[in-house]
């Protein structure tokens, strides 16, 4: 199999810096981007020329496709494009300020957007491509305490799942990679917090609560390796893959619910006519 070209956003920590490590282990190179690029110093060391180490706040339009266009120009080619970068944003809708709302969708959302709109130009042109939208499990559902979270990744679903139509004919593929709880940052160093209302301090204990019960303890980012490499690699990729099995009951559950409700409320919209 020939080696491949990454393009990886957020690659300082977490599943950037796990999936960087094992592409370019298996003789790919990586454009490999973070806000400060002296964390990326070691894997320069390591990989040498197979990395280049490009500094990026995947919020700045105008960055995203200038640094874009450089690994492209660096390396000839991109073949994987991963949109990784993002963080956490925990509270209760009350307790959101008006930054910090914008601050995670310009990140997670729309810093997503900007590299794949840069992106998608070069792969056109070659004819082939695979788009590696992060999402999560909070994607498909939502719950306490990450409302503004999981509306950020529902945002990249939507935009990607259309997106996938739209770049088909152009052998351009499109993969939603939806973890679970794993270890990284995302709950970590780079979580923010919203300031707390008293008025929801019981709330906010059912919400822990809730979230243990579903979550459980973090998996090992490393094990996400094998998978990663895998839909990259396959001949026909899927939309839509979840990392971490233990999840994939409760989407279903979710799921269930959902047309269940619908279901039961299906008597009371047959009063509704299509015809004016």
């Amino acid at each position: 199999m020939s080696s491949k070209v990454w393009f990886i956003t957020g690659v300082s920590r977490g599943f950037g810096r796990v999936w960087a490590s094992a592409a370019l282990e298996r003789g790919d190179k990586v454009a490999a981007t973070a806000r400060d690029t002296s964390a990326l110093a070691d894997l320069v060391q390591r990989f040498g020329d197979a990395v280049l180490p490009l500094e990026l706040d995947v919020t700045d339009r105008e960055a995203a496709f200038a640094r874009v266009a450089e690994a492209h120009a660096h390396f000839g080619r991109i073949d994987v494009v991963v949109n990784n970068a993002g963080y956490g944003q925990f509270g209760f809708a009350e307790e959101l300020s008006e930054r910090e709302v914008r601050d995670q969708m310009e990140t997670n959302f729309f810093g997503a957007v900007w590299v794949t709109q840069a992106a998608l130009p070069l792969l056109r042109a070659q004819g082939s491509g695979h788009i590696l939208q992060v999402s999560s499990v909070g994607g498909l559902f939502s719950g306490p305490n990450l409302g503004l979270y999981t509306a950020s990744k529902h945002a990249l679903e939507a935009f990607s799942e259309a997106l996938a139509f739209e770049v088909e004919p152009f052998g351009v593929k499109v993969t939603l990679i939806e973890p679970g709880f794993f270890a990284t940052d995302w709950a970590g160093p780079s979580a923010k917090l919203a300031t707390r209302l008293p008025a929801y301090d019981k709330r906010h204990q059912d919400a822990d609560e809730y979230a243990a019960s579903i979550l459980g303890e973090p998996a090992d980012p490393d094990s996400t390796t094998a998978a990663l490499l895998s839909v990259v690699d396959a001949e026909k990729p899927p939309l839509r893959a979840i990392f971490g099995s233990w999840m994939l009951p409760i989407v279903e559950d979710v799921y269930q619910e959902r047309l269940a409700g619908w279901k039961d409320w299906d008597g009371a919209d047959r009063a509704i006519s299509r015809s004016a």
